[in-house]
């Protein structure tokens, strides 16, 4: 069975630094990829960014460029999130997903996409 398990939420001020990590376990996605995915109160579903885990190259949405970035351990199958410059409206529930096959550029944001889902961590930025 394979799973998918977020940490690393919590509180931050804005222009401070949290990492979120997303272990996985059941499988491999030697071929695959990676997303994170961020879903605010009252607003779908939101692509962050993401990474296929055969040569680590990645993909982000531009409200977090410059900002957020993301890496894996592919010995441990752990993914990472590294947010700096926090701001408020990076407030959020974060999510990891899987997928077990290529990931093609002009699919990374759709959630359709995916095959496993994580159960989300909290990220509450305050100013």
């Amino acid at each position: 069975q394979v799973q998918l398990v977020e940490s690393g939420g919590g509180l931050a001020q804005a222009g401070e630094s949290l990492r979120l990590s997303c272990v996985v376990s059941g499988r491999t996605f030697s071929r695959g990829a990676m997303g994170w995915f961020r879903q605010a109160p009252g607003k779908e579903r939101e692509f962050v960014g993401g990474i296929r885990w055969n040569d680590g190259s990645t993909y982000s949405a531009d409200s977090v460029k410059g900002r957020f970035t993301i890496s894996r351990d592919s010995t441990k199958n752990t993914v990472a999130l590294q947010m700096n410059s926090l701001k408020p409206e990076d407030t959020a529930k974060y999510y990891c997903a899987a997928r077990d096959r290529f990931m093609y550029n002009n699919r990374w944001s759709r959630a359709s996409e995916y095959d496993y889902w994580g159960q989300g961590t909290q990220v509450t930025v305050s100013s």
